[in-house]
């Protein structure tokens, strides 16, 4: 990790500093026949028939590919040496690997090897990344007085990993040696920063609803217990986090309201997937959309390893389905719910209009089929209705007349606007269902 520096007194030694592992030790296993077959057992003439037998039975019943001896018993009764576990904790032997979103702690030595003292050493330690480069450490207004011979400066440094790739840790010292001379030793200890988590959404829109699915991939070789994964929505947008029906009892329920269960996403590729709600909480927000945006929101997700060393990461902006621009809308604000066969029936339309000026007169159509035949619902009255000028964001109500002409699930379909003034027509209505009954 280091570059060894001559002709330099001072030299650094550096030590990340995070949580232990634990100290795994092959458990010692052991054949059963082994207790039962000594030495010299097989020279007895009346037992070596019958041991002959035992160990040629143990030998066709074990498959000789099997390296674990999982069919093997373990020396004592301890549980903990079926896992391997022995209690000891090992302290972290290189940098290892260093993730996205985790604090880099560094544990930093600065040793003077020489036979004589150094003075007014200046020490600097910085992070430099393919953008920026952040300072930790600085004594300039404050320089360490002196470090005797064999002696040593210790200091901790932190930075919050933000930024994927090459990373150098930068380590420098200004100082005065025996010979009153001032000296520069720069080091250099580089690490790489990797992605722990692979985030993957998809954006689906049903009627006047969008859901969101948040896929969660483990890249580390640790397992991560999810402790908070929330999208927090723009100022438009509601989000409601769906979860599947769980049948547990009232104390369940109350003891996970006390302790939220932290969810596991296992190391080496395992996945959780989390499925959102959206909910527009104005639908007349136009002016804060723009044309061929719709940025919905962003998760924070947080998380921790086994022995609790946290990490948190927050996504980019997630993008909807692209917003095409709507000059005019139209739409049903009111059916009845009882619709009876050819008796007439109204309903509630409304004009919006989502732009910057005043838009219109119009007239409200209801066309024909492509292969023009008469629909299932017709206008009852006037074919044609006038509507006035709309002004700038503004809604018109109104109400069309109609008549159903068939029993059963009906559409009524083919309603489109039409601007007199520019001669324009805007998109049809989408179709509306209803049920038409006999009386």
């Amino acid at each position: 990790m280091s570059s060894t520096q001559s002709l330099h007194s001072l030299a650094f030694r550096v030590m990340r500093l995070c949580r232990p592992t634990f100290h795994i030790e092959t458990p010692l296993r052991f054949d059963l026949s082994d207790l039962i077959v000594g030495e010299d057992l097989l020279d007895d003439p009346s037992a070596a028939p019958h041991i002959r037998r035992l160990i040629q039975s143990q030998s066709t019943t074990t498959d000789s590919t099997d390296l674990t001896y999982s069919n093997r018993f373990l020396l004592r009764d301890d549980p903990s040496d079926a896992m391997g576990l022995s209690g000891m904790l090992v302290l972290p032997q290189a940098f290892g690997a260093i993730y996205l979103g985790e604090t880099f702690c560094s544990y930093i030595s600065i040793n003077n090897s020489s036979s004589f003292e150094v003075r007014d050493i200046i020490i600097k330690a910085e992070i430099q990344t393919e953008r920026q480069r952040i300072l930790l450490l600085d004594t300039t207004k404050t320089p360490v007085e002196t470090i005797r011979a064999g002696g040593r400066y210790d200091f901790i440094v932190e930075h919050d990993v933000k930024e994927l790739g090459a990373h150098t840790l930068v380590c420098t010292a200004q100082y005065s040696d025996g010979d009153a001379e001032r000296k520069y030793l720069p080091q250099y200890f580089k690490f790489i920063v990797s992605n722990p988590l692979s985030v993957r959404t998809k954006v689906r829109v049903v009627k006047e609803t969008t859901y969101l699915e948040a896929c969660l991939e483990n890249n580390t070789k640790s397992n991560l217990y999810m402790d908070q994964v929330e999208f927090e929505p723009t100022l438009q947008w509601s989000a409601t986090l769906l979860k599947s029906d769980d049948h547990h009892s009232e104390k369940g329920v109350l003891n996970r309201e006390i302790f939220k269960e932290p969810v596991l996403i296992k190391s080496g590729g395992g996945i959780h997937n989390y499925l959102y709600q959206l909910k527009s909480l104005d639908e007349l927000s136009t002016p804060t959309k723009i044309e061929g945006n719709n940025v919905l929101g962003k998760l924070q997700i947080t998380w921790r390893t086994n022995l609790g060393e946290p990490g948190r990461l927050q996504t980019q902006q997630i993008l909807g389905n692209p917003i095409a621009h709507k000059e005019i809308e139209l739409k049903a604000i009111k059916v009845p719910p009882v619709i009876i066969l050819e008796k007439p029936f109204t309903v509630g339309l409304s004009v919006t209009n989502l732009s910057e000026k005043n838009v219109g007169p119009f007239e409200v159509v209801l066309s024909l089929t492509d292969n023009h035949e008469e629909k299932a619902v017709v206008v009852n009255g006037l074919k044609r209705i006038a509507l006035p000028q709309v002004e700038a964001y503004k809604s018109l109500d109104f109400q069309l007349n109609l008549i159903a002409m068939e029993l059963g699930m009906q559409k009524i379909s083919g309603i489109t606007l039409f601007n007199t003034h520019d001669k324009k027509t805007y998109d049809s209505l989408p179709d509306i269902e209803i049920f038409v009954d006999a009386y």
